[in-house]
């Protein structure tokens, strides 16, 4: 079975969107973006990721920020790279905005820096590496993070770093299969309360 990797582009908002979702949510029924939108359905906050991917902030979630893995011309996976020096918290509320969806107060979103890390802006960061039911074991995210590291080298960055929830065993588990190390974590007992889960866990790779 054949994977192809692509650029993600504009067209694929609606399947971006979905992978966004399944990644924050991590086996959860509440994510980040569930915090984000005060969206009753799915398909209302689907529709608000969506606009996130497309929108002139280039913000993490933005669709040039992804790659797209593809089986029989179907896409079956993502992975997101993007630099926090321009993807960061300002770029983010701006995307919001301009999303025109109806979104919780900045006060209310500082868990998104309350329990995260001191990072570096010439770090590399990964992000939404999900794949679909039923393409687990085709090399979906192998494909997907070779693509990419190339493309990082090839841009001068020699780190890349992702961070995961503590909980999440199996995505955790797929970032070490790919080499990747873990070197810091924090505890928050806000992100406990939120998501039930008590902390973050910040991992590397040199390439």
């Amino acid at each position: 079975m054949g994977v192809n990797i692509r650029k993600a582009e504009e067209k694929d908002a609606s399947f971006l969107a979905e992978m966004i979702l399944q990644s924050t949510r991590a086996g959860k029924k509440y994510g980040i973006f569930d915090l984000v939108f005060s969206q009753q359905d799915n398909a209302s906050l689907l529709s608000c990721i969506a606009k996130l991917t497309t929108s002139v902030a280039k913000n993490h979630c933005h669709y040039s920020n992804f790659l797209i893995a593809e089986v029989e011309g179907k896409p079956v996976g993502t992975l997101c790279s993007y630099e926090p020096r321009i993807s960061n918290h300002e770029t983010f509320i701006n995307a919001l905005e301009e999303s025109g969806c109806e979104f919780a107060d900045p006060d209310e979103l500082n868990i998104l820096s309350e329990c995260d890390f001191k990072l570096n802006n010439r770090t590399l960061m990964f992000d939404f590496m999900e794949e679909i039911n039923g393409f687990e074991d085709v090399g979906i995210l192998k494909a997907l993070m070779q693509k990419s590291l190339l493309t990082a080298r090839l841009k001068g960055y020699r780190i890349a770093q992702t961070i995961v929830e503590k909980g999440s065993l199996e995505i955790l588990l797929d970032y070490k299969k790919l080499g990747f190390k873990e070197v810091d974590e924090k505890e928050c007992e806000l992100y406990k309360e939120k998501f039930g889960r008590t902390g973050l866990i910040l991992l590397s790779i040199e390439f």
